[in-house]
Protein backbone atom coordinates (compact mmCIF):
# COMPACT_ATOMS: atom_id res chain seq x y z
CA UNK A 1 0.00 0.00 0.00
CA UNK A 2 1.43 3.33 -0.78
CA UNK A 3 1.60 6.12 1.70
CA UNK A 4 0.48 9.50 0.76
CA UNK A 5 1.04 12.71 3.26
CA UNK A 6 -0.50 16.14 3.33
CA UNK A 7 0.90 18.75 2.46
CA UNK A 8 0.49 23.00 2.69
CA UNK A 9 -0.77 23.73 -0.74
CA UNK A 10 -1.48 27.45 -2.98
CA UNK A 11 -5.00 27.90 -3.70
CA UNK A 12 -6.74 31.24 -5.08
CA UNK A 13 -9.03 33.22 -2.57
CA UNK A 14 -12.76 32.21 -3.33
CA UNK A 15 -13.21 35.59 -5.20
CA UNK A 16 -11.10 34.74 -8.20
CA UNK A 17 -11.02 31.16 -8.55
CA UNK A 18 -13.19 31.23 -10.96
CA UNK A 19 -10.66 33.68 -13.05
CA UNK A 20 -7.22 31.53 -12.49
CA UNK A 21 -9.22 28.00 -13.19
CA UNK A 22 -8.06 27.19 -16.70
CA UNK A 23 -7.86 23.98 -19.00
CA UNK A 24 -5.33 21.38 -18.25
CA UNK A 25 -1.77 22.92 -20.36
CA UNK A 26 -1.76 19.73 -22.30
CA UNK A 27 -5.52 19.97 -24.00
CA UNK A 28 -4.31 22.86 -25.40
CA UNK A 29 -1.65 24.75 -27.74
CA UNK A 30 0.59 27.54 -27.03
CA UNK A 31 -1.39 30.03 -29.34
CA UNK A 32 -4.55 28.51 -28.00
CA UNK A 33 -3.90 28.99 -24.54
CA UNK A 34 -2.75 32.52 -25.66
CA UNK A 35 -6.72 33.20 -26.57
CA UNK A 36 -8.18 31.77 -23.90
CA UNK A 37 -6.53 33.49 -21.12
CA UNK A 38 -6.45 37.05 -23.22
CA UNK A 39 -7.39 40.15 -20.77
CA UNK A 40 -7.33 37.65 -17.96
CA UNK A 41 -3.85 38.26 -15.71
CA UNK A 42 -5.38 35.69 -12.95
CA UNK A 43 -5.39 32.25 -15.34
CA UNK A 44 -3.05 29.42 -14.22
CA UNK A 45 -1.85 29.27 -17.32
CA UNK A 46 0.31 31.68 -17.33
CA UNK A 47 1.76 29.41 -14.72
CA UNK A 48 1.01 26.13 -16.85
CA UNK A 49 2.17 27.73 -19.80
CA UNK A 50 4.19 30.15 -19.52
CA UNK A 51 5.41 30.57 -23.14
CA UNK A 52 2.86 32.42 -23.55
CA UNK A 53 3.87 35.95 -21.85
CA UNK A 54 6.74 35.70 -24.08
CA UNK A 55 7.17 36.59 -27.58
CA UNK A 56 5.01 34.17 -30.51
CA UNK A 57 7.24 31.01 -31.59
CA UNK A 58 9.21 30.87 -27.89
CA UNK A 59 10.46 27.37 -27.90
CA UNK A 60 7.88 25.61 -25.12
CA UNK A 61 10.93 23.68 -23.62
CA UNK A 62 13.27 27.02 -23.53
CA UNK A 63 15.40 28.20 -20.63
CA UNK A 64 13.43 31.39 -20.73
CA UNK A 65 10.01 29.26 -20.23
CA UNK A 66 11.33 27.54 -17.55
CA UNK A 67 12.23 31.32 -15.80
CA UNK A 68 8.75 32.71 -16.70
CA UNK A 69 6.97 29.82 -14.64
CA UNK A 70 9.14 30.73 -11.84
CA UNK A 71 8.45 34.55 -12.50
CA UNK A 72 4.34 34.15 -13.15
CA UNK A 73 4.55 31.80 -9.80
CA UNK A 74 5.77 33.89 -7.73
CA UNK A 75 4.00 36.86 -9.22
CA UNK A 76 0.91 34.79 -8.40
CA UNK A 77 1.69 34.24 -5.08
CA UNK A 78 3.06 37.88 -4.08
CA UNK A 79 -0.11 39.25 -5.43
CA UNK A 80 -2.22 37.09 -3.13
CA UNK A 81 -3.89 34.97 -6.18
CA UNK A 82 -2.15 32.04 -4.70
CA UNK A 83 -2.25 31.67 -0.66
CA UNK A 84 -0.60 29.21 1.07
CA UNK A 85 -2.65 27.08 3.62
CA UNK A 86 -1.51 27.37 7.05
CA UNK A 87 -2.32 23.52 8.06
CA UNK A 88 -1.07 20.61 5.48
CA UNK A 89 -4.43 19.04 4.45
CA UNK A 90 -5.18 15.82 1.81
CA UNK A 91 -7.18 17.94 -1.12
CA UNK A 92 -10.38 16.22 -2.89
CA UNK A 93 -11.00 17.58 -6.36
CA UNK A 94 -13.86 17.22 -9.33
CA UNK A 95 -13.51 17.98 -12.49
CA UNK A 96 -15.36 17.80 -16.05
CA UNK A 97 -14.74 18.53 -19.48
CA UNK A 98 -18.36 20.14 -19.55
CA UNK A 99 -18.99 21.64 -15.79
CA UNK A 100 -22.56 23.06 -16.93
CA UNK A 101 -23.76 19.98 -19.00
CA UNK A 102 -26.49 18.29 -16.59
CA UNK A 103 -24.78 14.82 -18.01
CA UNK A 104 -21.94 15.65 -17.79
CA UNK A 105 -19.19 13.07 -16.55
CA UNK A 106 -17.12 13.89 -13.07
CA UNK A 107 -13.94 12.81 -11.93
CA UNK A 108 -12.84 12.76 -8.72
CA UNK A 109 -9.07 12.36 -6.61
CA UNK A 110 -7.20 12.96 -4.13
CA UNK A 111 -3.77 15.55 -4.17
CA UNK A 112 -1.40 14.54 -2.17
CA UNK A 113 2.41 14.32 -1.67
CA UNK A 114 3.53 10.03 -2.41
CA UNK A 115 6.72 8.56 -2.05
CA UNK A 116 8.20 8.84 -5.87
CA UNK A 117 9.16 5.10 -5.56
CA UNK A 118 5.65 4.13 -5.26
CA UNK A 119 4.71 4.97 -8.66
CA UNK A 120 8.20 4.17 -10.02
CA UNK A 121 6.90 0.31 -8.53
CA UNK A 122 4.04 0.83 -9.43
CA UNK A 123 2.65 0.75 -6.13
CA UNK A 124 0.74 3.96 -7.32
CA UNK A 125 -1.21 2.96 -10.79
CA UNK A 126 -0.98 5.40 -13.23
CA UNK A 127 -4.06 7.19 -14.55
CA UNK A 128 -2.78 7.70 -18.14
CA UNK A 129 0.25 7.29 -20.14
CA UNK A 130 1.67 9.87 -20.80
CA UNK A 131 4.78 10.73 -23.01
CA UNK A 132 7.73 10.79 -21.53
CA UNK A 133 8.61 14.29 -22.85
CA UNK A 134 5.47 15.62 -21.13
CA UNK A 135 6.47 13.97 -17.88
CA UNK A 136 10.14 15.72 -18.06
CA UNK A 137 8.41 18.98 -18.83
CA UNK A 138 5.78 18.51 -15.96
CA UNK A 139 9.07 17.84 -13.46
CA UNK A 140 10.98 20.64 -14.68
CA UNK A 141 8.28 22.63 -13.57
CA UNK A 142 7.65 20.65 -9.97
CA UNK A 143 11.48 21.35 -9.08
CA UNK A 144 11.73 25.02 -10.58
CA UNK A 145 9.03 26.17 -8.36
CA UNK A 146 9.22 23.23 -5.56
CA UNK A 147 5.63 23.10 -5.89
CA UNK A 148 5.92 19.81 -4.24
CA UNK A 149 8.07 20.36 -1.16
CA UNK A 150 6.02 19.24 1.63
CA UNK A 151 7.64 21.99 3.87
CA UNK A 152 9.78 19.61 5.67
CA UNK A 153 13.52 20.69 5.36
CA UNK A 154 15.44 17.56 7.23
CA UNK A 155 16.93 15.71 4.33
CA UNK A 156 14.64 12.75 4.84
CA UNK A 157 11.65 14.28 3.45
CA UNK A 158 13.89 16.24 0.80
CA UNK A 159 14.03 13.56 -1.44
CA UNK A 160 10.21 13.69 -2.27
CA UNK A 161 9.76 16.39 -4.53
CA UNK A 162 7.38 14.66 -6.66
CA UNK A 163 3.54 14.26 -6.15
CA UNK A 164 1.41 11.52 -7.82
CA UNK A 165 -1.99 10.79 -7.47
Amino acid sequence: MSVIKPFKGFRPPVDIVEKLASRPYDVLNSEEARVECEGNPYSLLHVTKAEIDLPKGTDEHSPEVYLQVVKNYNMFKDLGWLVKDEEEKLYIYAQSMNPKDANAKWQYGIVACAYSEDYVNKVIKKHELTRKDKEEDRMKHVRITNACETHRRDRRQRHRQQAHL
